[in-house]
């Protein structure tokens, strides 16, 4: 626990933006472009800096994924296939939480590999890749199961930066 507070402690939004500074966003923005084509399905980014510390103890990477999945309304596609990447900065911890349109597709182990992937790559400071790699194997699975001309974009392809 002492560990994740002082990374909290640690982490500032001005450590997240060295490590992805604007061209980095920009990148991983036209990656995500660049992944939903040939699908229906939706790609959305959030990398957060750090929690309040107050947090820290009573709040998990998983639960607070899910808070930005319900908060930017990646559930609301018309075909239900979402996807939220959500990075934890201070923890370099990587949840994906996906839409029901998902549920009998794509087993929680396919997802728990990107997660390893991306964090496999963080651990050696390759953030901007770490993310391309895990946005492009989201892409192949959303090419698999929901192949189609991709039509209105349904969320915004920019990372969000919180």
């Amino acid at each position: 626990m002492k560990n994740r507070l002082v990374a909290h402690a640690l982490t500032t939004r001005r450590n997240v933006r060295r490590a992805l500074p604007k061209a980095s966003m920009d990148a991983l923005e036209k990656s995500i472009g660049m992944a939903e084509r040939g699908s229906s399905g939706q790609i959305r980014l959030v990398v957060e800096a750090n929690w309040p510390l107050l947090h820290v103890k009573h709040v998990t990477p998983r639960s607070r994924a899910l808070e930005w999945f319900s908060q930017l309304r990646v559930w609301d596609t018309e075909h239900n296939n979402g996807v939220l990447i959500y990075l934890l900065f201070a923890e370099r911890d990587v949840e994906i939480v996906a839409d029901r349109g998902f549920n009998t597709r794509v087993s929680a182990a396919q997802w728990e590999a990107i997660c390893r992937t991306m964090e496999a790559r963080f651990g050696k400071g390759e953030f901007e890749a770490g993310l391309t790699e895990g946005i492009n194997l989201i892409g192949d699975l959303l090419r698999e199961h929901f192949a189609a001309d991709m039509g209105e974009n349904e969320q915004p392809d920019r990372p969000v930066l919180v």
